[in-house]
């Protein structure tokens, strides 16, 4: 399984929004959305960073909500670990291990084009371990 069968299961729809947008904006748009994160993109639309719900969370505890004021760029992760459709899932449960984190976006060419989740990948992972299962059970049952 692979990247491309995650998005052709859930879509492609990303949120994104510039690097100066308002924290406080950014909060509305992962509540009112029920989002976990949203990829900033530069006026060339590609990937410059990305702010999870922990990572609003982290600066309004380390200033209080006075940073709600400030734009995202203060506080995106910067140095963003993207991936291609080709990439395996077992690469994105390294990566995302390895790093820490619960979303990465899918670049191609320069371009985004979705964003995966960890429970994007739980999901993939269980429909693969029922299929499997259900494939061995045939196969018992016909033996």
């Amino acid at each position: 399984m692979n990247v491309a069968a995650i998005l052709k299961q859930k879509g492609r729809e990303v949120f994104t929004t510039a690097p100066d947008t308002p924290l406080l904006e950014i909060t509305k748009l992962l509540g009112m959305h029920g989002i976990g994160c949203i990829v900033i993109t530069g006026p060339d639309g590609k990937v410059i960073g990305i702010v999870s719900e922990r990572d609003v969370v982290r600066e309004i505890s380390r200033a209080g909500s006075k940073v709600l004021k400030e734009p995202v760029e203060t506080c995106m992760t910067k140095a963003v670990v993207t991936c291609r459709e080709s990439d395996t899932i077992d690469r994105l449960m390294a990566e995302m291990t390895a790093h820490r984190f619960r979303h990465m976006p899918v670049v191609e060419r320069g371009r985004l084009i979705g964003l995966v989740s960890i429970g994007d990948v739980v999901r993939m992972r269980i429909a693969e371990a029922e299929m499997e299962a259900a494939a061995m059970r045939e196969y018992i049952a016909t033996g």
